[in-house]
């Protein structure tokens, strides 16, 4: 159970920041090397290497190394874990605003 939260504090830590929300957003399109993902921005390359390695802890994407060049993708488990974090408390509101719907509508009889 630890282990699940310290992973939870580490994705939702690492979506903090649009700089990597965007980088996933690119990696989730297709696999880039580390080149392209930095072309874009305005920061030097070990900037988005930082940017890289704290995705990588929180297990959001996989490098893989070709030739020199180190590519880049999408890592799905760990959205799912988030995915599953959230569901539970969309439940519980959507249970909620289902109680107040029921209630507002006898009120009105």
């Amino acid at each position: 159970m630890v282990e699940y939260i310290v992973n939870l504090d580490s994705i939702f830590g690492s979506l903090a920041d649009p700089t990597r929300r965007d980088i996933l957003k690119r990696v989730a399109l297709k696999e880039l090397s580390v080149n392209e993902i930095a072309a874009p921005y305005n920061i030097t390359l070990a900037a988005v290497s930082k940017h890289l390695k704290i995705l990588e802890k929180a297990k959001l994407i996989i490098k893989r190394r070709r030739g020199k060049q180190q590519f880049v993708q999408l890592s799905p488990p760990a959205f799912q874990n988030a995915t599953e974090y959230l569901n539970y408390y969309e439940a519980i509101w959507n249970d909620r605003f289902d109680s107040l719907e029921q209630f507002l509508k006898e009120e009105k009889k």
